[in-house]
Formats: structure tokens, sequence, C-alpha cells
């Protein structure tokens, strides 16, 4: 776990890089890696430079990989030593497949291409224009929005955004113990950071987890159940969780979202400009070095 520090250095390096800022936190990494499901020992790998980290890649469960080279010391080979041995990893450990995000038109999209990578989907970041804001949704009568309180609330927020998001993931369900790990025991939560959407009888039927990084709210996870859509409730949540982050100093508000989910036209139609595409990149396992 105190490697936490050198791998964000490094991810961070890379992102100032392509995005012009930095987007990633520490906090990021720390609560990935605290999942019970994932194994530091045998899903990540480092590469070293003296004391110095300048590689990093891990595996998790179901084939989703993550890596990263730093500037001054690609067109080493390293990049594609990493690709090889996510490949390697995630086939060990039963994925047909494994892909990773990068930024399109990034180093890591043209190495990726190159060993033979094709896209599984896109996802874009979108922010709202500065000084802008979302036009108010009011939500029908009886339903409110509310902030999460305490452990059995987390428990209903985890149901819907799961039964939400298996809707279009082709992944195993999400233990509730990997959903705390990231949200509600990842460095810094706190309890206002996850909105909930209650029917008239009090029923937990949507959520929203919004996130503050230097000075910016960024959505994480917003879901609604699926008998209840089409009310608007969506789009009250997340007019209610930007204003929940500019009561604590947000400047700006963020949401990513990716083409398997349909939803990009719901934030361009509020206003939300794409600020990042990024690309899922995947290959399969078989025939693997």
């Amino acid at each position: 776990m105190d490697d936490s520090r050198g791998v964000f250095e490094l991810m961070a390096a890379e992102e100032l890089e392509g995005l012009g800022e930095v987007a990633i936190e520490e906090a990021d990494i720390i609560g990935d890696w605290q999942r019970p499901s994932f194994d530091l020992t045998s899903q990540t790998i480092g590469v070293l430079a003296g004391d110095r980290l300048v590689g990093y890649a891990e595996v998790a469960t179901g084939g989703r990989a993550d890596a990263s080279v730093a500037v001054d010391h690609r067109g080493r080979g390293i990049g594609t030593a990493l690709a090889r041995w996510t490949r390697r990893v995630a086939g060990r450990d039963g994925s047909d497949s494994v892909g990773m995000p990068v930024l399109e038109g990034s180093p890591g999209e043209a190495l990726l291409r190159g060993l033979g990578y094709r896209v599984r989907w896109t996802s874009w970041v979108l922010a709202l224009p500065g000084g802008s804001g979302i036009e108010p949704q009011p939500v029908p009568d009886g339903y409110g929005i509310r902030q999460a309180d305490g452990e059995q609330d987390h428990h209903r927020v985890h149901e819907v955004v799961e039964d939400a998001f298996l809707e279009w993931a082709d992944r195993d369900r999400e233990s509730f113990e990997d959903f705390a790990a990231v949200v509600t025991r990842r460095p810094g939560f706190e309890p206002w950071n996850i909105r909930l959407m209650t029917d008239p009888g009090g029923e937990v039927v949507g959520a929203c987890i919004v996130q503050l990084s230097e000075g910016c709210g960024y959505v994480s996870r917003l879901a609604v159940r699926r008998d209840q859509r089409g009310l608007g409730l969506a789009r009250a949540l997340l007019v209610d969780s930007f204003a929940a982050a500019r009561e604590h100093c947000a400047t700006r508000s963020e949401v990513a979202t990716d083409s398997r989910t349909g939803a990009l036209g719901l934030y361009e139609k509020v206003g939300m400009v794409v600020t990042s595409t990024w690309l899922n990149l995947a290959i399969d396992t078989s025939g693997r070095r």
C-alpha cells in the first residue's frame, strides 16, 4: 500500500501530459487496492529504474486493466511488456479478454492498437461550462432527495446501482464489500457524498455518488431503478449532487459515461460538454505469451 503515492504520481504525470490537468487522486488508487477482491501481490506489477517507479500495471477481476509508463521512459518496450503481462494475468485469472481505458489519440492508444487491441466501448468525461448550472428538475409529489444515513442506506444504494449498471455492463455483480472500499471507505469520504432518491413510501429508488476533488464535484455513479425511469429522477439527482458539491466549495462539475449506457444525450441536453474521450481497448487472452 505504501506504493500508492508512486503510482499516483506516475499516472498523474501521464494525465497532465494528455489532458493538461490531473483528474486522478491517490484516494482512487487506495480505494481500488483495498477492495477485498483485489490482491496486490498477484494483480499488480511495477517497473523500477533504480528506486524510481517508471511503469505500473494492474489487472482486476473480470479482466479490467490499467497501465502507465513514465513519459521519459517510453520507447524502451516497457509498455509492450506491461500489456503482455496484463494479458497473461487476465487469462490466468479466468478472463477471456483483457481491456483498459486509454485517452483517444494518446501514445497508449497507438501502442495497444499496434498490439492488436480493438475498441470495446467509448467513454466521455463531461463538464458544465464555467459559471453555468443545470435547470432544476422538480420531482414528483411524494418523492424526495436526502443524503445517505448509515450502512443500511449504503446497502440500498449498492443494490440500486448494481441492478442498474448490470443492465449493460458485462461483468459479475460487485460485492457490497468492494463497493464500500471505493465509496464509503475511500479516503476523504463524507456522508453528503451519497445522495438518495426516495419514493412516496420512503424506499430508495435512485442514487448518486459525488466526489469532491480539487474544487471539482465529480459524479462517479448515477442510477435510477428501472421501473422509476422517465420521471426526471436522474436529472433531479444530478442537479442536487452538483449543488451539494458547490456548497462544499466545488467550482466545477463533471460526470463520466460510456457508449454502453446511452446516457450521453441526457448529459448534453442539460448543458454539459465533452472534455475528453476515452477508448476501452481489449484483446482476447487466448494465444497470450
